[in-house]
């Protein structure tokens, strides 16, 4: 016998239910944007690009990713369905763009998932270093399918935690860092010191902030989660705008502070700095600031955090992959089996295909590295083709509304600086892909090319395959569906 659906988790007409609240939505958007890129590889772009390099391009980065969630925002509100981009790609752009972004989201989370659960288990040779790392990886997967398995509001309220953790450890570092920086801890005041040695605060020029506007794209890569939350949050038109507006302020207070007490604290030319990794706690930036400061515990501290961290990213990509999935079935782009739900709205068949690809990935890692290694590369810049996206979908949909008679005092949310954001966002995506590694193209390195840019021909084939398959066009500004109703069949759970 069915059960009736809990409170708070209201059926939508795509089969979800409503689970998630409004302080889920901001921590899930806020979250997203915070992780081992924040923790660990923010110290690689200040030892690239110099301090002042370093946070030049983190705050054009920041500006773009909050453009893009505007415009993402300003889709969302009107029309909150849980294929969010991909699905608007489809109706404002073309099935074919729909389909490919689509696809290439879905396997782009599938595989980071595994290469999160294998980083856990790297995390957690830090205090068993005699364990073999699959069984740590094993009981990570088990635990984020659990998570996922339960209701989106069981997944809502652990990722608000995980990523509670990791503002409230952001909020300590930067005072702890303040204190440093004046000698109240640590015992020696740095000042500016830091800002003017050597070659700082530029470093390299422009080619070393182009290099650092890549590891800042990684770092806020997981902020369109926000987007898929919409379908499933019990009020999209007020937890979207409240979620994308705090979002702004947070990126400023959380990655431009940290990162310049970071530069302000440790000279750029300092070789822990260089040596950053996604999994080397003993040399994250953090744990070097802590310990100027004369904690003790920091590293162990900071693994835990780093592990918090890794476990919310795989939870955040499990949560966004099934319902891109679900999204898919929907649509008319996967089998339509993927498209039915339990009795507490959860898309099980996809959320388990999800789960066999993120396994059968981390075998391989096992198995074959050099297969996993062209998986991990190829949804490398996933990201950015998805943001692209985005921005593309958002210019359609508004000269859509307005050629057809709208006024935009019917939207619910207004995108900011429109055209502007969305034409900086777009221009600033496609330079940040070509400057991924353009070394390669100056020495013809072929397979390093491939390795880089394999993402980017992938999409193209979905996205050409369709087209030539379904003789999709590009659909006329007057006959783009800009209705806020979801059109989409409601699939029984015992369909």
């Amino acid at each position: 016998m069915e059960q009736a659906p809990q409170e708070n988790e209201v059926s939508t007409d795509q089969g979800v239910k409503r689970g998630l609240k409004t302080r889920h939505v901001s921590m899930i958007a806020l979250g997203g944007c915070i992780g081992t890129g924040l923790f660990v590889a923010s110290g690689s772009a200040i030892s690239s690009a110099g301090p002042g390099g370093a946070l030049v391009a983190y705050i054009a980065m920041g500006l773009m990713v909050y453009f893009l969630m505007t415009s993402l925002g300003e889709m969302a509100t009107n029309m909150p369905i849980s294929g969010s981009f991909a699905a608007y790609s489809a109706k404002y752009v073309d099935p074919a763009l729909g389909f490919a972004m689509g696809w290439n989201y879905w396997f782009n989370w599938a595989i980071t998932v595994a290469v999160d659960i294998s980083t856990a288990a790297l995390v957690m040779k830090f205090w068993l270093p005699s364990l073999p790392g699959w069984i740590w990886s094993a009981i990570a997967l088990v635990i984020i399918f659990l998570i996922n398995a339960l209701s989106v509001k069981t997944y809502g309220e652990t990722e608000f935690w995980m990523s509670l953790i990791k503002v409230v450890t952001i909020i300590i570092f930067l005072a702890v860092g303040l204190l440093t920086i004046f000698g109240i801890m640590g015992g020696h005041a740095t000042g500016l010191e830091n800002w003017t040695t050597h070659k700082a605060p530029f470093v390299g020029g422009f080619p070393a902030i182009l290099s650092v506007f890549v590891v800042a794209g990684f770092s806020f890569q997981g902020t369109e989660l926000v987007g898929i939350t919409a379908g499933e949050s019990e009020d999209p038109t007020k937890s979207v705008p409240k979620a994308i507006n705090q979002v702004f302020w947070r990126i400023i207070l959380f990655y431009i502070l940290a990162i310049a007490v970071i530069a302000t604290i440790i000279p750029y030319t300092s070789h822990d700095l260089l040596g950053s990794s996604a999994t080397d706690v003993a040399i994250s930036p953090f744990t070097l600031v802590f310990q100027r400061a004369g904690l003790a515990a920091a590293a162990s501290i900071m693994n835990a955090v780093i592990l918090t961290s890794v476990l919310s990213s795989a939870n955040s990509g499990m949560y966004a992959s099934t319902r891109m999935l679900y999204s898919l079935a929907h649509e008319g782009y996967a089998p339509k089996a993927f498209g039915r739900t339990t009795h507490n709205g959860i898309p099980m068949l996809a959320l388990c295909a999800t789960t066999v690809i993120a396994a059968l990935t981390f075998i391989s890692s096992i198995a074959g590295p050099q297969i996993y290694l062209w998986l991990v590369a190829a949804s490398g810049l996933t990201g950015f083709i998805a943001w692209i996206g985005i921005a593309i979908s958002h210019f359609r949909f508004r000269r859509a509304f307005i050629k057809q008679g709208h006024d935009l005092s019917e939207l619910k949310y207004h995108a900011k600086w429109f055209p502007i954001g969305p034409l900086l966002a777009l221009i600033l995506c496609i330079g940040v892909i070509i400057g991924q590694d353009p070394g390669s193209f100056a020495n013809f390195n072929w397979e390093q090319i491939g390795v880089t840019y394999i993402s980017v021909p992938l999409v193209l084939i979905l996205y050409i395959v369709y087209k030539i398959k379904k003789h999709t066009k590009l659909i006329p500004l007057d006959k783009v569906d800009v209705s806020p109703t979801v059109k989409e069949h409601k699939m029984n759970p015992n369909d």
